[in-house]
């Protein structure tokens, strides 16, 4: 699975990974991090998530990173929002009051680049990569945040039932990648509704990591 896996699924619309609706376990749970308005949360693997309309609504500001400028373009759109886009480096910036999304690949962000993070909301980073990628990604976020305390929500499921991404993240893989550097809770858990991709019973949980 490469970045052009990623581009053809945009460019081809097949987004069943973007959610229709704001996801309920980071309204639920967001105030775990106990962040202050105006802080800055960093949206790992953006797409054109909802969440981000979420998140500005509630005073915080954005910062996010995607693979796809499709992607991205989609998402100002959808905002109403018309961005001033620069270049930083291997990397796209589209900017706009509050938001920062910066387009290229993940690993050519940098923390001089991205600049103070108070909070890392995941939900679609750490299930979008294979587990040989998850310690390098681990490890890069920790660099460019200076181990900012996350949000992160994953799904749980028998991987043998279907093949990922998203991929099955249970808590021996998250102590794997993250007990290094972060104590881990779970804060809430959740059946998915209809199942994954309506292929095989899962949960949905959310994490605190702080």
């Amino acid at each position: 699975m490469d970045a052009n896996f990623w581009h053809k699924r945009w460019e081809k619309n097949e987004i069943g990974f973007h959610q229709g609706d704001i996801n309920a376990l980071m309204v639920d749970n967001f105030q775990a991090l106990s962040l202050r308005k105006k802080s800055r949360v960093f949206v790992p693997l953006c797409g054109k998530t909802l969440d981000i309309a979420w998140l500005l609504s509630q005073g915080y500001r954005v910062v996010g990173a995607e693979l796809s400028k499709l992607a991205v373009e989609q998402l100002f759109a959808e905002l109403g929002i018309e961005p001033n886009i620069s270049t930083s480096g291997k990397l796209q910036h589209f900017k706009a009051t509050n938001i920062d999304i910066f387009v290229g690949d993940i690993f050519d962000l940098s923390a001089d680049t991205i600049g103070v993070i108070d909070a890392i909301y995941d939900r679609a980073a750490l299930v979008a990569l294979p587990s040989d990628l998850r310690g390098k990604y681990s490890l890069h976020m920790n660099k460019i945040t200076n181990t900012a305390p996350q949000l992160l929500i994953c799904f749980e499921y028998d991987q043998t039932a279907m093949q990922g991404p998203p991929f099955s993240i249970d808590k021996s893989e998250i102590l794997r990648v993250y007990g290094a550097h972060y104590k881990l809770t779970p804060i809430a858990r959740v059946v998915v509704d209809g199942g994954l991709k309506g292929i095989c019973p899962a949960k949905e949980v959310a994490w605190l990591l702080n």
